[in-house]
């Protein structure tokens, strides 16, 4: 794990104590499991501990890392080191603020924004440590699995373990795109990217989304040059488009590079560059830098798995489940981001609810069913839940559109946050929320009340009727509930209230 887990500081050694111990020896398996589950992320953490707390007997297979993606190499390291962006970024700009403050790039010591990353990492651990499942009476098996039939799977090459359910939550992996040269001139991923000691002098990020967006304005906030290359018209695509191009006019006001619409054509290894050469508007360019982020999607861990034993079917797009997230072989469930296209760590969990429903209990229960947000955590925040205006339209759903702009939103004013905005889509002639985005500061933190009134059938109407404290930023989402009750005014109701009120004033 030393290659991947990198620099073996006390804080690194503590997390490998945690999630893979050395000299760490497998149980002796039980005659048969009720559940064996395949892969440590947050899906399969999640199984395994509720079926366990259940009664089942549980084993849960980890070649790796347990935490998964999340915990080593996603949310947690990328957090923490967003946590200190922001704040390099406000002292830099505190001048705005009235406050004079002579803090500059050159105050950055890179070196301990890494350390602390990794010591709060470390901490985190211990919620997925190995010691935490075998407490809880779940037996935990270090090694490669693969199933060897429809209901055995083999660890190690040697150890057979025998299920009456299994569930394979084994996760993705960064997609590396074929470009020439690549592979020989380096690069760095998501999995390698935190394990840096030194700052990159330049950094070219590869791929426009929520992963590279997150990084390229952190690392630029640090002291790096960095140019993000996608290929599409904006970045962060698969979003709202008025909240991305506030984004992106954010990274250009920053000094982040951005070059879009364009194709790789290879990368070259030089002393101490790479550079990269790319077509843009039909002319051929090339760019100098000292090192590359590939942040081009995820793959789902599908291989080595040897599902064909199993009778579980796969494409390129992962493992292949029903509504109760079944696969093929019935026996046999998946959930998180080898099967989802919602690869987030908080719908893993709820994905993996759905599993220990139906797999312990048959209970018919749905993913379809779920109501996913989700936010990329750029400043400001995106955040979106239900459709976005082009899924609506795509999908002929006709919908009112109510919008607060934070450039009128006395919160957002005072407190220097204008660049965002509230935007809710309702049933067309109805207050029923069907999506909404937010961009601002904490919008990952906003968008719950949103989700709240989603899952639970609360119109814009019914919003507006909650008291919000003033002035805060949530009080965006109450305004558009007025808005929409100022809809349902017609010219004969305000008349009868105008009635109304003159006769009541002259009582």
């Amino acid at each position: 794990m030393d290659n991947i887990i990198y620099p073996l500081d006390e804080h690194n050694k503590k997390l490998l104590e945690n999630v893979h111990p050395e000299n760490y020896k497998n149980p002796v398996p039980k005659k048969i499991y009720d559940l064996v589950v395949i892969g440590a992320g947050t899906a399969g953490l999640v199984t395994a501990a509720a079926s366990c707390g259940l009664g089942a007997k549980v084993a849960l297979i980890e070649k790796a890392l347990m935490g998964g993606d999340c915990l080593n190499f996603g949310c947690v390291p990328s957090k923490a080191i967003i946590s200190s962006s922001r704040i390099a970024y406000e002292l830099q700009r505190a001048s705005i603020y009235g406050i004079n403050n002579k803090f500059d790039r050159n105050d950055i010591d890179f070196k301990k924004i890494m350390e602390r990353m990794r010591k709060k990492r470390s901490y985190i651990s211990k919620h997925d440590s190995v010691k935490r499942f075998n407490k809880m009476g779940v037996d935990v098996f270090i090694g490669n699995a693969k199933f060897t039939g429809k209901n055995t799977i083999q660890v190690n090459e040697k150890t057979i373990l025998k299920f009456r359910k299994a569930a394979i939550t084994t996760g993705a992996t960064p997609a590396i795109p074929q470009i020439e040269g690549l592979e020989k001139s380096g690069y760095l991923t998501n999995e390698t990217i935190f394990s840096l000691t030194e700052l990159p002098e330049k950094l070219a990020v590869i791929g426009g989304g929520p992963i590279g967006c997150e990084l390229a304005q952190t690392f630029r906030r640090f002291g790096s040059d960095v140019v993000i290359i996608h290929n599409n018209r904006h970045l962060l695509n698969r979003e709202d488009k008025e909240a991305a191009l506030i984004v992106q006019n954010q990274f250009l006001e920053e000094g982040i590079k951005v070059i879009l619409n364009t194709k790789i054509i290879k990368v070259q290894k030089n002393n101490k560059t790479k550079t990269i050469f790319y077509v843009e508007n039909n002319k051929e360019k090339a760019l100098d830098v000292s090192d590359i982020l590939i942040a081009t999607g995820r793959i789902p861990n599908c291989k080595y798995l040897e599902l064909e034993n199993a009778g579980v079917k796969y494409d390129k797009n992962g493992i292949i489940v029903n509504d109760k997230l079944e696969t093929s072989n019935k026996r046999i469930y998946s959930a998180g981001d080898v099967s989802s296209k919602y690869k987030f760590t908080h719908a893993a969990d709820y994905l993996a609810r759905i599993v220990i429903q139906n797999a312990l209990f048959n209970r018919g229960a749905k993913a379809s069913l779920l109501i996913i947000p989700w936010c990329t955590y750029t400043e400001p925040e995106l955040a979106h839940v239900g459709l976005s205006e082009d899924e609506a339209i795509f999908k002929d759903i006709k919908y009112d559109k109510f919008f607060i702009d934070f450039k009128e939103l006395d919160r957002a004013i005072v407190s220097g946050k204008e660049k965002g905005f509230v935007k809710i889509l309702t049933k067309k002639g109805s207050d029923k929320i069907i999506g909404s985005t937010i961009i601002t500061e904490n919008a990952g933190d906003l968008i719950s009340e949103v989700t709240i009134a989603m899952v639970h059938k609360i119109g814009l109407s019914g919003i507006s009727s909650v008291i919000h404290p003033y002035p805060t930023i949530a009080d965006a989402i109450r305004k558009s509930g007025d808005i929409y009750n100022r809809t349902k005014l017609t010219s004969f109701t305000a008349k009868l209230l105008k009635l109304l009120m003159w006769f009541g004033l002259r009582v």
